[in-house]
C-alpha cells in the first residue's frame, strides 16, 4: 500500500545514491541490494533521484526506470519521495505524474535560480503547487548548490500559500538559527507545523533535532547510525544519541567533501558489499590512492571503536 508524505512524516529518509557499473550504465542489480540494505537498518523513507543520486545526469528514460524498479522493490514497505527538479516545468511535471502514479508518496523540488527573488520562489511554487495538484511535496532548501536562499519568514509564507508543500529538507549552512526561526514565526503567526527533515550528510543532526527537525533526509552511508541517532533523540536520549554519533564523525565530516563526497559515499558502499562499482557518471569525481587509503585507516578505526563499544556494553 503507497503511503502519502504528511506534515506528521518523521525518522530518517535515506537520500539513496545511484549505482552504476564501470561504464557508467545503470547497475540495476545494485539497486535492489541497495534498497534492501536502506530497509534493513530501519529507514522511515527513502528519497531517489535527489542532486546526490546524480538525477541530473541521468536521461528521462533512466529515470523513470529507476524510480519504478525502487518503487516495486520498496512495495510500500516505507514512503519513498521522488526528487523531480527539472529546468523546464513540463519534465518536472511528467516525471511526478510518473511517480505518483507508480506509487510515491510525494515529490521533492528544489527552487530555480531563475527566479532571482524570494518572492518569485512563492510564486513559482504556487503554480507548481496548483498544477500537481493533491500531490505532497518536499521543498528542498540547497541554497550552497540551488543558488536561491529563502528566508524563515519566506519559506513560513510559500507553508501557507502552498499547502501541499508538507515537508522541509532543510540543508542551509550555517542554518540553525533558521531552525529555530522557522519553529518561532510558524508558531506565531499559527501557521500548520510542517515536517522539517535535514542534509548536508547528517554534519549537524545532533544539533538540529534539539533546535526542531523531525529527523534527517540525507545519504550518509552508514544510514545505521542516523537511524539510531534519531531515535535516541526522539526518546529523550540527547546524550546517548550524541555518543552514537561521534564514533561516526570523522566519517561523517569526510564524506561531506563538497565535490569529493559522493565518491566517499560510494565506496563506503562499495566496500561494505552493498554496490559493485563505486563509480560516479562523468564528470564525477574519483578516488586516487591516497584517497583509499585515508578511507581505508577511517573505516578501520570506526570498526574497532564500535567493537570497543560492544565490549564494554557486554561487560
Amino acid at each position: 500500500m503507497a503511503h502519502r508524505l504528511t506534515e506528521e512524516a518523521r525518522g530518517v529518509f535515506i537520500i539513496s545514491a545511484t549505482p552504476f557499473l564501470d561504464d557508467g550504465a545503470i547497475d540495476h542489480a545494485s539497486i535492489d541490494r541497495l534498497t534492501d540494505f536502506y530497509l534493513s537498518t530501519g529507514v522511515d523513507g527513502i528519497t531517489i533521484l535527489g542532486m546526490m543520486g546524480e538525477a541530473p545526469k541521468l536521461t528521462g528514460a533512466e529515470s523513470e526506470a529507476v524510480l519504478k524498479q525502487v518503487l516495486r522493490r520498496v512495495d510500500g514497505r516505507v514512503p519513498v519521495v521522488v526528487g523531480v527538479s527539472q529546468a523546464g516545468f513540463d519534465n518536472m511535471f511528467a516525471l511526478a505524474r510518473t511517480a505518483m502514479d507508480e506509487g510515491a508518496a510525494g515529490v521533492m523540488v528544489a527552487p530555480n535560480a531563475a527566479a532571482k527573488t524570494e518572492s518569485n520562489v512563492i510564486s513559482m511554487f504556487e503554480s507548481i503547487g496548483k498544477s500537481l495538484g493533491d500531490t505532497p511535496i518536499v521543498y528542498q532548501d540547497f541554497p550552497l548548490t540551488t543558488n536561491m536562499p529563502i528566508s524563515p519568514g519566506g519559506f513560513v509564507t510559500l507553508a501557507e500559500a502552498v499547502p501541499t508543500v508538507v515537508m522541509l529538507k532543510h540543508e542551509d549552512w550555517p542554518g540553525l538559527p533558521k531552525l529555530t526561526t522557522i519553529r518561532q514565526t510558524s508558531e506565531k503567526r499559527g501557521t500548520r507545523r510542517v515536517s522539517i527533515l535535514c542534509g548536508n550528510g547528517g554534519l549537524y543532526l545532533p544539533q538540529e533535532l534539539g533546535r526542531g527537525a523531525d529527523g534527517a533526509m540525507t545519504g550518509f552511508a552508514y544510514p545505521e547510525m542516523l537511524v539510531e541517532v534519531v531515535r535516541r533523540h526522539h526518546a529523550g536520549d540527547v546524550d546517548g544519541a550524541e555518543d552514537v554519533f561521534d564514533a561516526y564523525l570523522p566519517l561523517v565530516r569526510h564524506e561531506q567533501q563538497p565535490g569529493y563526497g559522493l565518491a566517499v559515499r560510494k565506496e563506503i558502499l562499495r566496500r561494505r558489499g552493498i554496490i559493485t562499482s563505486a563509480a560516479t557518471r562523468a564528470p564525477g569525481p574519483k578516488l586516487d590512492p591516497f584517497g583509499h587509503q585515508e578511507l581505508t585507516r577511517l573505516m578501520d578505526r570506526l570498526s574497532r571503536r564500535l567493537d570497543g563499544r560492544m565490549a564494554t556494553a557486554a561487560q
